[in-house]
């Protein structure tokens, strides 16, 4: 019987052999069900893209920027909420922490001038809001440098989890977007550093809603803005206000 052994184990280790190798074949290759729902980055860009264009042909957007807080001892954006065209022009209400205060302002943005009424001023007076270390209002609704650019300027993009809005079935694409593109939006925003962004999309890939995470305001505490952009056929007019005075 010994002469026919070798064969026997010979045949016996060929099998476990080509196993093995197909195993790390498949692992090498990204096969299996390992490989997740988020790997086909061009079909998730293209809903992207579908999104932008979505909000870039509208006649008028809705926009809302916002932040729970920003960091002890700086100036920084809040909030701004209103509507705008893609003149660009904006009309709504911002709020900014500066001095450590809350400062809230109706603000008109056309024409590259930003007009702001507080409570302690009875008309519009022009203002600087770089020196806020906030951005134009106006140009938040810029279909090539505001908002909706991060959604092809997107790095490393994977599918998410899906969430449930009302009865909309939203899903979610995660990402990451490089400084320099984020302080287009938010002046004071690290251009060197890399920040987090999720977007929400709908089945029809309209954008609910976008977070991104990251130093807006330098050191090494993060800040969280929630993006929420409406769109509108109706066209809405936006003009500069009658009564200004000076910044």
């Amino acid at each position: 019987m010994r002469p026919t052994s070798r064969p026997v184990r010979s045949r016996v280790l060929l099998t476990v052999a080509t196993a093995l190798a197909g195993a790390l074949l498949v692992g090498c290759t990204g096969g299996g069900d390992d490989a997740g729902p988020g790997t086909d980055t061009s079909a998730l860009q293209k809903r992207l893209d579908t999104a932008k264009k979505t909000i870039d042909d509208a006649e008028t957007v809705e926009v809302s920027l916002a932040t729970s807080s920003v960091p002890d001892g700086v100036s920084g954006l809040l909030s701004a909420k209103g509507k705008g065209n893609h003149s660009p022009a904006f009309t709504g209400d911002v709020k900014v922490s500066t001095g450590g205060a809350t400062l809230s302002a109706e603000v008109v943005a056309v024409d590259g001038t930003v007009y702001a009424k507080t409570d302690i001023t009875p008309v519009y007076l022009t203002i600087d809001p770089a020196s806020l270390k906030a951005p134009d209002p106006a140009g938040l609704i810029d279909a090539d440098t505001g908002l909706t650019q991060i959604l092809v300027q997107t790095d490393d993009l994977e599918e998410g989890k899906k969430s449930r809005d009302g009865q909309d079935v939203l899903t979610s694409v995660t990402g990451t977007l490089p400084g320099s593109v984020v302080s287009q939006i938010i002046p004071s925003a690290s251009k060197g550093a890399r920040f987090d962004v999720t977007y929400r999309l709908t089945d029809d890939d309209v954008l609910r809603d976008a977070t991104m995470s990251g130093p807006f305001y330098g050191g090494s505490t993060d800040v969280t803005y929630t993006v929420r952009l409406a769109t509108s056929d109706e066209p809405i007019e936006i003009e500069a206000p009658a009564r200004t005075g000076g910044s």
